[in-house]
């Protein structure tokens, strides 16, 4: 008798580490999140802004906690921008991962677009004609694949934190090597990466001349 109530006692023990550390893992993701809003809207309120500052970068452990394995719901910075990096440039390496992301964070930072990372990804599904084609193809939006998928958060994160490079000198649109939009004519095209093409607007090129 008093070896089974042992062995219930530690059960019970076993099952209280497990709920504090689910809640200490959650506690943690919101603290995560909650960098990453402060980081977007430095970027989406600010024409120049201003470099990150140690304590207020994600770094790549936060990064990977929020959606380690890309099921989570589509409601906070890292998973919108890592997924949408994920379905619209994996396989085509860093450059053409950053690419994308790139192009999220120009929209970001532009008057023009949403004021949110959410919010530029998914900006046109009230309509059916996304931006960002992988949010409007009816396809399941979980990740399929684990290391492009780390890769994809990597860049996120460092998009982020102000980072990353843009390899597509300010573009704000992008296509596919196979497809010839009727759009394109009016931007300027700023470079051809991977199996994409991007462009600027003629305005922001005036701006930058």
């Amino acid at each position: 008798m008093m070896l089974r109530s042992w062995a219930g006692s530690a059960a019970l023990i076993l099952s209280l580490g497990m709920v504090g550390q689910a809640i200490a893992d959650d506690v943690q993701v919101a603290q995560v999140e909650q960098k990453a809003e402060a980081l977007e809207e430095k970027i989406a309120e600010q024409p120049a802004p201003a470099p990150v500052k140690p304590a207020e970068q994600i770094t790549p452990t936060e990064a990977k906690a929020v959606d380690p394995t890309g099921q989570q719901p589509l409601d906070d910075a890292i998973t919108c921008l890592s997924r949408t990096i994920y379905w619209e440039a994996k396989g085509e390496g860093e450059r053409g991962m950053s690419a994308v992301a790139a192009v999220v964070m120009n929209r970001l930072a532009d008057p023009a677009f949403p004021k949110t990372v959410c919010a530029v990804v998914t900006q046109g599904k009230e309509t059916g004609a996304c931006q960002f084609s992988w949010w409007c193809d009816g396809r399941p939006d979980d990740v399929e694949e684990a290391q492009p998928y780390a890769e994809a958060t990597e860049i996120a994160r460092r998009a982020l934190n102000q980072e990353l490079e843009d390899p597509t000198d300010g573009a704000v649109n992008f296509h596919t090597l196979a497809t010839q939009p009727s759009w394109a004519s009016e931007f300027v095209k700023t470079a051809t990466i991977g199996e994409h093409v991007f462009y600027r607007s003629a305005e922001q090129t005036a701006d930058v001349q």
